[in-house]
C-alpha cells in the first residue's frame, strides 16, 4: 500500500495531543515559566512522572480488571505517542517536547549517515556522540535553568547510557537497582523539595510482553504486579503532589502467519544499502535515485500488510524534518498493519523470538493513557 492509497485513518499524525507534549506540561502545571500546558493538567507543586514502558491505553483498557488502580484514573483523552511508536524515539519525545524529525532519535535502529552503518539507540555505538545527535536542550533542562528542582530515578546501569544523555540529561541521575529501590528513592526526592518533579521508569511490563505477549498471563500478571507498585506510591507520596502516569507506546501479538521474512522475497534486497527499524516499522536506505523504484516494488510485495512510503511528505508521520536528521530517516519507510510485520532472517534474526511488537502507525501502539491520581 503506497502513500497514494493510505486509508484515511494511517494517513498522517492527527492535531490532538501527543507524548511530546506531556512533559512541556507538566513543567506548565509546575509554573514554571517558558512552558505551555497543552494537556490541561492540574497545578500543584510537585508532580511524579512514571512512564510505564509498553503500556498502551488500549491494553489497559482491555484489562483493565487486571489493574484496579490504573483503570480508575482520571486520563487526558486521545494522547498518541509519536511515529515510529518505539521506546528510543518516544522516551526523546517526552524529554525534549519535540517529534523524531526533530530530534533525531528515528527509531529502535537508523543509519549513522557518516559511515552508512546502523546503530542501534538502546545499546548506542561508543563513538557516537548523543550531545551531537540530539542537541536540544531537554525540558529538565529548561527546568532546572528556572531554578525548578528537577530529578530522574532509573536503573543505575542507564545513567550514562547514550539514550538517557539523549532524552533526560542534565538534572541529577538516581541510579537504582530494584524496583523497591525506585519507590523509596522517588520518595526521598520528593521529600528533599517543596516545589518540582520527578521522572521515574518502569520497563517490566514491555519486557514481558515482547517475551510472552501482550495477551499472556504473565503480561496480565506483571499489569497487576504494577499497578500494586504504583497504588502504593500514590499512597505514599505527600498529598500536594501529583502522580501522572504514562507510556511510550502499545502493543500488539504477532502470529506466525504474520511474520513475514523479506528474504523469502529476494527482489526486496534490490537496490537497498541497509535496512533498520524494527519488524513493525522497517527504514529501507536505498542507493541514490532509486527510492521510488524500492517503494513501488516493497508496495507491490507487501500489498495491503502495510503502508510504504519516500520521505516525501513524511513530516505529517515524524513533525517537522530536521536537514541534520534527513539522512538518518529511511529513503523508504514501511510501516506493518493489522498482525503483520517485515522481518529480516538476515539481519534481525533475534526478532524471530519475540512474541509482542509495536512501532508502527496502528491505534493499538500509538494510543497511550495519561493518567492523573491527585
Amino acid at each position: 500500500m503506497t502513500a497514494a492509497q493510505t486509508p484515511e485513518r494511517f494517513a498522517g499524525s492527527p492535531a490532538g495531543p501527543g507524548l511530546h507534549d506531556v512533559m512541556v506540561s507538566v513543567a506548565a502545571a509546575l509554573g514554571v515559566p517558558g512552558f505551555d500546558d497543552r494537556l490541561g493538567l492540574p497545578g500543584a507543586p510537585r508532580y511524579v512522572v512514571v512512564l510505564v514502558d509498553g503500556l498502551g491505553a488500549d491494553l489497559l483498557r482491555e484489562h483493565a480488571d487486571a489493574a484496579p488502580f490504573l483503570a480508575a484514573l482520571a486520563g487526558i483523552p486521545g494522547v498518541r505517542s509519536g511515529i515510529p511508536s518505539t521506546t528510543a524515539t518516544s522516551l526523546t519525545s517526552l524529554g525534549t517536547g519535540l517529534q523524531a524529525g526533530q530530534h533525531g532519535v528515528v527509531g529502535y535502529t537508523s543509519r549513522e549517515p557518516a559511515s552508512g552503518r546502523r546503530i542501534n539507540a538502546l545499546s548506542w555505538a561508543d563513538d557516537v556522540d548523543p550531545l551531537q545527535w540530539q542537541p536540544h536542550t531537554t525540558v529538565l533542562e529548561r527546568m532546572v535553568a528556572t531554578g525548578m528542582a528537577a530529578s530522574v530515578v532509573n536503573d543505575a546501569a542507564f545513567e550514562s547510557s547514550g539514550l538517557t544523555l539523549c532524552s533526560q540529561r542534565g538534572v541529577p541521575f538516581h541510579g537504582i537497582g530494584s524496583v523497591w529501590e525506585r519507590q523509596d528513592v522517588v520518595l526521598d526526592v520528593v521529600e528533599e523539595t517543596t516545589r518540582g518533579l520527578v521522572y521515574a521508569y518502569e520497563s517490566r511490563l514491555d519486557h514481558t510482553g515482547h517475551r510472552y505477549g501482550c495477551t499472556s498471563g504473565q503480561w496480565r500478571d506483571m499489569l497487576t504486579t504494577i499497578d500494586h507498585d504504583l497504588a502504593r506510591l500514590r499512597a505514599e507520596l505527600p498529598v500536594d503532589t501529583v502522580l501522572l502516569v504514562t507510556s511510550d507506546h502499545g502493543m500488539v501479538d504477532l502470529p506466525d502467519e504474520g511474520r513475514f521474512d523479506m528474504e523469502s522475497v529476494p527482489s526486496l534486497r534490490d537496490d537497498v544499502t541497509l535496512i533498520a527499524g524494527e519488524a513493525r516499522f522497517r527504514h529501507v536506505y536505498t542507493r541514490s535515485g532509486a527510492e521510488q523504484d524500492v517503494a513501488g516494488h516493497w508496495a507491490e510485495v507487501l500489498g495491503e500488510r502495510a503502508v510504504v512510503r519516500t520521505q516525501e511528505g513524511l513530516e505529517d508521520w515524524l513533525g517537522p524534518i530536521d536537514e541534520r536528521v534527513r539522512p538518518r530517516i529511511g529513503d523508504v519507510v514501511v510501516a506493518a498493519l493489522g498482525d503483520f510485520a517485515v522481518f529480516s532472517s538476515m539481519d534481525f534474526a533475534i526478532e524471530f523470538k519475540m512474541a509482542g511488537f509495536h512501532g508502527s502507525i496502528t491505534d493499538a501502539e500509538r494510543n497511550i493513557p495519561v493518567l492523573v491520581a491527585h
